[in-house]
């Protein structure tokens, strides 16, 4: 993949320039960076200072790019913002504005997206404290209802211009941080003109736990086990992103049987989450018996897990170089008696909800997001899917042994609650034919691979992905030949939904952010991280 660096100065005339001419329409990933102060023993091409890393896909040709920049200013480190150009980096661009302080010339929302209002200090600068300047606070702060934008002016200097997020007269309550349907500790302020909301403000932050900042202290098997405490329901998907990524940029080539099993385990870990999915919009829109379905078949799955990983939620099961351990002598016995089960099943979802009335009443026409807005906001999965966009890592980017085995990309065109609700109940099916042509014909060979006691990680950059529940969840690994990552960072799948949030909600019924949050299906720890 070709990897430029360009000054900022000129990034973004380049960036639009990828967007139009070269039809870029897909930002991957957006990975804030320090990448430390300039040395006079710095070679040649050597990138210093706070910066930011792009990874930039066209859904057109396929092609792939890499675009670095940075600024060695660390008193005002300054880049022109790219939200402009995808709506998908608003978010992320907070994001690094929390946690490196870099100003985004031009971004219309410069808040902290995670931590406190009254933090001091940007965590994920290598020369920041934390602990020094943040003392533990129990008080709650104050919410603003302010916010700051950056513009370049003609001289070259910058000006900042104050923005009211919400006005005098405006009706805003909150939903969360505690409520069952936000789908974990996420608060949105809405806005609202009688039942209809006019603008949603995201909250993120309340379980944040600095994963990211812990993992440049741990050694790369220790980084494993954090992959479990972001998209819980998808831990088998991550840690598989993350131990592709470490073999990779190690050369480690894994034995097939290994990736027979992991590949087996991530889609009964699809299945799992999907069936969830559906238990919890059924609970949302009232349908308890529904809820009690899928939780009852989900059972079978953990069953599954629990026998050869040990766990059923955090499952610690890949490692790098293979899996912990070989599979129980159950296993394939129990999912093959799983298969047709969840088939007949299936109809039974169908049967109680798909077909509701009321439930489609909910749904249908609900919350729609376009494909162009689904591909500018970076939303993949069965978000992206049900809007028109074949967005599929398993196609897209093959790896295991997806292309080595017939399943077909589940698109809809509607873009609705609805589509994005269809697409998981027949991912379900087309998890169970993956499975199905592999569970018979797992080969031998070993369940690991040698590995040194010390695993160091070639000096370099990489990224690798896997197509999570939720999306693609992406790893982005700088490397200084140390056994401990230099930055380490996580695309989260459900950082580009919860973005979407105000555009497909705006002149909605409140009713409907329910039904909405539901089908786009966000794991908040993976938002967090």
């Amino acid at each position: 993949m070709e990897t430029r660096y360009i000054e900022p100065a000129a990034l973004h005339d380049e960036m639009l320039r990828l967007r139009n001419n070269k039809q870029m329409d897909f930002l991957e990933s957006l990975t804030g960076m320090d990448w430390g102060v300039p040395d006079e023993k710095d070679a040649e091409g050597t990138i210093r200072g706070l910066g930011v890393v792009y990874h930039l896909e066209s859904t057109v040709t396929g092609e792939r790019i890499v675009i670095k920049t940075s600024t060695t200013n660390r008193e005002q480190p300054e880049i022109p913002t790219v939200s402009d150009i995808w709506k998908g980096a608003n978010l992320p661009e907070r994001e690094v504005y929390d946690f490196f302080g870099i100003v985004f010339i031009g971004h219309p929302d410069m808040r902290r997206l995670y931590l406190r209002n009254d933090w001091v200090g940007f965590p994920l600068r290598k020369d920041d404290d934390p602990e020094k300047e943040n003392p533990l606070r129990m008080d709650n702060e104050e919410t603003f209802d302010t916010t700051h934008e950056v513009d370049q002016q003609a001289d070259g200097t910058t000006k900042e211009k104050v923005n009211t997020l919400f006005g005098d007269e405006e009706y805003v309550i909150n939903i969360g941080p505690q409520h069952p349907a936000t789908h974990g500790v996420l608060r949105f302020r809405v806005s609202l003109e009688g039942e209809t909301i006019n603008k949603i403000d995201v909250n993120c932050g309340y379980i944040h736990r600095g994963i990211e900042k812990m993992n440049e202290s741990l050694t790369y098997p220790q980084t494993l086990a954090l992959t479990d405490r972001l998209d819980y329901l998808g831990a088998m998907q991550n840690r598989h992103a993350l131990c592709m990524c470490i073999e990779k940029a190690m050369g480690i080539e894994v034995s097939e049987r290994v990736q027979y099993i992991r590949t087996i385990m991530d889609e009964l870990q699809r299945i799992d989450s999907h069936i969830l999915f559906f238990a919890c919009l059924c609970q949302d829109l009232g349908a308890t018996t529904a809820f009690l379905y899928g939780f009852r078949d989900r059972e079978k799955v953990l069953d599954i897990f629990e026998e050869t990983c040990g766990g059923r939620l955090i499952l610690n099961y890949n490692t790098i170089g293979g899996v912990q351990a070989d599979i129980h002598p159950n296993f394939v016995r129990r999912v093959k008696e799983f298969i047709p089960y969840m088939r007949k099943n299936i109809n039974e979802y169908h049967d109680i909800f798909t077909g509701n009335v009321i439930a489609q009443s909910r749904l249908k026409g609900i919350g729609v997001l376009s494909r162009e807005d689904a591909i500018s906001f970076g939303a993949t999965g069965g978000t992206g899917r049900a809007s028109g966009w074949a967005c599929d890592v398993r196609k897209r980017m093959p790896y295991a042994m997806y292309d080595k085995v017939d399943f077909k990309e589940i698109v809809h065109t509607e873009g609705d609650c609805f589509a994005r609700y269809m697409v998981r109940m027949e991912e379900i099916l087309e998890s169970l034919k993956i499975i199905e042509q592999l569970i018979d014909n797992i080969p031998e060979g070993p369940y690991q691979e040698k590995m040194k006691p010390i695993i160091r990680v070639p000096e370099g950059s990489y990224y690798a992905a896997v197509e999570g529940s939720r999306g693609e969840f992406g790893v982005y690994l700088e490397s200084r030949g140390d056994k401990t990552p230099y930055r380490l960072h996580y695309r989260a799948t459900g950082l580009p939904l919860v973005g979407t949030i105000d555009t497909i909600t705006h002149k909605s019924k409140i009713a409907d952010l329910i039904a909405i949050g539901g089908t786009l299906d966000y794991v908040v720890p993976d938002i967090d991280r």
